[in-house]
């Protein structure tokens, strides 16, 4: 959302939209196309800017589970073409936030409706790594983050964090040391200590196991 708002700034190439509003003046429209933790991360941020924040997902439950958190501040949708379509086509900012582990995300903004898209509109696709949910973005750096397609900027920086690396290397410490230490004091005793860890495991006697990567690896597996 940090980036997002950047972007839309009109010296940076987009539509010169406040995303909070000011008084007498409408705040810019947010779509966020998957309600997990990143989609959800990125609504938080979005409504304490004070944008006018909708969520796109295909899971009930947690359509459901988003109710509980945001209450009226957010309207939820259920994927569907003509929802996405519907959303898209009117906002200021697009963030995809669809994550297929070991597999690349749907494609669900197609290049015919990202030329519906107002010209200055910003898409930023999380998942841009693994193909993302955008037709038309395609991977970045952070040198050149963005470029103009269809009149839209797109940003498809993979390693966003990287933008922010303190606080990113802190993160990330502090989600992955437990398993480190675990896997010092244990080995791989640990893998069977700790299912979580285990969910992880990718090789294990020279073979793949891992369901999702040896779908991708087939000729790998055998």
């Amino acid at each position: 959302m940090q980036f997002g708002a950047r972007f839309l700034e009109r010296q940076q190439g987009g539509r010169g939209v406040l995303l909070g509003g000011v008084p007498g003046v409408s705040p810019g429209k947010v779509v966020i196309l998957g309600g997990g933790i990143v989609g959800t991360e990125a609504a938080k941020i979005a409504v304490g800017l004070g944008a006018k924040v909708q969520i796109v997902d295909i899971n009930l439950e947690r359509l459901a589970y988003l109710e509980t958190l945001f209450g009226s501040r957010v309207e939820l949708l259920y994927s569907s073409s003509s929802a996405i379509e519907a959303a898209v086509a009117d906002c200021d900012l697009v963030v995809g936030a669809v994550l297929v582990p070991g597999r690349r995300s749907p494609v669900l903004v197609p290049k015919s409706l990202v030329e519906q898209m107002r010209s200055g509109s910003v898409i930023i696709d999380v998942a841009v790594d693994q193909g993302g949910c955008v037709e038309t973005l395609r991977p970045t750096s952070h040198t050149n983050p963005t470029y103009v397609e269809l009149g839209v900027v797109h940003y498809g920086v993979p390693n966003m964090p990287g933008a922010v690396p303190w606080t990113a290397t802190q993160a990330l410490n502090n989600s992955t040391l437990p398993y480190v230490v675990q896997l010092a004091n244990y080995g791989s005793k640990a893998l069977e200590m700790n299912p979580a860890l285990a969910k992880g495991l990718n090789v294990k006697d020279h073979v793949l196991v891992h369901p999702a990567v040896r779908e991708v690896f087939p000729d790998l597996s055998k």
